[in-house]
Formats: structure tokens, sequence, C-alpha cells
């Protein structure tokens, strides 16, 4: 599996708005894999951030499962039923196969989920691309599309915290964004904070949050049959499309489990109306 480039830009407006690390360099406990980061606003505002001090595992926006079929593709402790937080040597990698397109805008990319032995556990496609928002607000689209294959000679099992009995709505796994430091506040339709937010499953959900002097807001859109968003913006800031938040997900040999998320990065605060305004665009 030859790595052709361990990094790849997104433009739009012949800016630079996003980087693609493809082969990252990180201890196999953080759950290596590939990530944008960093990640920015047009104006050059960053809206991520990677190996945080208080969670190590966190790397920018990417995919990630704390269990599949036993195998912790999160980084960090596992929560084990009855025990919580241990140290296993459970940890796998994420890694990039093969280019299927690359330009200026985005790619689309081959990719293989795999277990401490190396051996495959889900194929993946992923389909990446930034694309310019029209109208009066400086912003941008990320657009975030994955198929996960199980082998096609057994079952695959994703799972959460939540699912292996952590309490308080920890189910977190799934395309996991990692906001970059600083004061953030989440709100979606109908629900203000992130105690009203975690768990929902309203058609779309904003995170708005300031770095140094500038603000900036992230629309997330994109729930899947069963999925519930995941949210901090308490120990720290964080939204998760979350695929095992409240049960586990089987993929049947031979089958897959198709996701799509657009992500409108924003200058700015935006309000309620103007963030549904974003979540409804085409």
């Amino acid at each position: 599996m030859g790595q052709e480039s361990t990094e790849v830009r997104l433009r739009v407006r012949g800016r630079t708005v996003a980087e693609y690390v493809v082969d990252p360099d990180v201890d196999p406990r953080w759950g290596p894999r590939p990530h944008l980061h960093p990640v920015r606003t047009l104006a050059g505002v960053p809206v991520t951030d990677t190996l945080p001090e208080d969670h190590r595992w966190h790397l920018g926006a990417s995919v990630a499962m704390q269990d599949v079929s036993g195998t912790n593709l999160w980084g960090g402790r596992t929560y084990v039923r009855g025990t919580g937080y241990t140290w296993r040597d459970d940890h796998g990698r994420i890694v990039h196969e093969r280019w299927v397109r690359r330009d200026e805008d985005g790619f689309v990319e081959e990719l293989r989920w795999l277990d401490p032995a190396g051996q495959t556990l889900l194929t993946e496609e992923r389909t990446v691309r930034a694309e310019e928002v029209g109208g009066p607000l400086p912003a941008w689209r990320l657009d975030f599309a994955y198929r996960l294959s199980a082998p096609a000679d057994r079952d695959v099992v994703l799972g959460s915290p939540a699912t292996n009995g952590r309490p308080g709505g920890a189910g977190y796994g799934g395309f996991f964004w990692r906001a970059a430091p600083g004061a953030t506040r989440t709100f979606t339709a109908t629900a203000t904070g992130e105690e009203e937010a975690n768990g929902s499953t309203e058609p779309w959900l904003a995170l708005v949050g300031e770095t140094g002097d500038a603000a900036y807001t992230l629309v997330f859109t994109g729930l899947g049959a069963g999925d519930h968003w995941f949210v901090r913006t308490g120990i720290y800031p964080g939204v998760c499309v979350a695929l095992a938040f409240e049960r586990t997900l089987p993929i049947p040999a031979g089958e897959h489990v198709r996701r799509r998320h657009r992500i409108v990065v924003a200058d700015g605060a935006l309000s309620r109306d103007a963030a549904a305004h974003l979540a409804a665009l085409p």
C-alpha cells in the first residue's frame, strides 16, 4: 500500500480551506487514521484541533469507531462493561489504500480498517469535496461521504462506549469533528446547549466557536437512520454523527453502510435562522 502523498489540500476561491493528512505519524494508541486538519474558514480562522492534551486521539475531522467487532479504531482507552475505561492492546488503524480521483476541490479514496494484527475488518470508499456557498455569508461547505463494507465471509458489528455499558449519552463513534480550542456553544432548530442537543436527532446541528478574536459557525447535516448527534462543548468542543449511540450497528457479511454529511464552515457567530438557512441549501 504505497502512500502517494501524505497531504492533500482542498481549495475554495483559490484559498486552501482544509488539508487532508493521509498517513499520520501518531502513536498507535491514538488510532492512526486519515483526517482533515487544519480546516479553516474563508477568512483563515482554524476550526479543527488535533492531538489535544485532553484527548490525544482526537484527530481533526475523521471517521472513527471505538468498537469494531472488538477492535478500538477510535484511540485511547476502551470502555469495558463492568470495568470502565481500560488500556488494552486492541488498537487498530485506518489506512489509505489508493486514490480513485483527486482534484483541487476534493477526492475519492479507498481505505482499509485494520485490526491489531493488520487483518482487514472493513473496506471504505470515501468521497470528500469542498464547495463554495453562494449568498452574502462568507462560507463554504464540506461534502463528506463514506461507505463501509464488511468482508464477504463475516459480519462486522459497530459499537460505542454506550453500547458497552457506559451511561450518560456517550454513544460516540462515526464522523467526528474535534473543534478548535476556545469557547463553544451548540444549538439545533429546537434545542439549546449540550445537554439538550446531545443525543438528539434533529435534521441539523450548529456549533459556534471563538478562537482568538474571531468567531465561526459550523452547521452539520446528514444523520442516517438510527443515528444521533453526539456533542460536547464543556470538557472539550466536538461534534459526532454517532452510528451506535443507543444500540450496535451490525454490517452483515458482504453488505455495507453508507453516510453523507455536509458541514457548512462560516465566518462569524450565526443566528439560529441563519444556520437553518445554510442547513437547507441543496
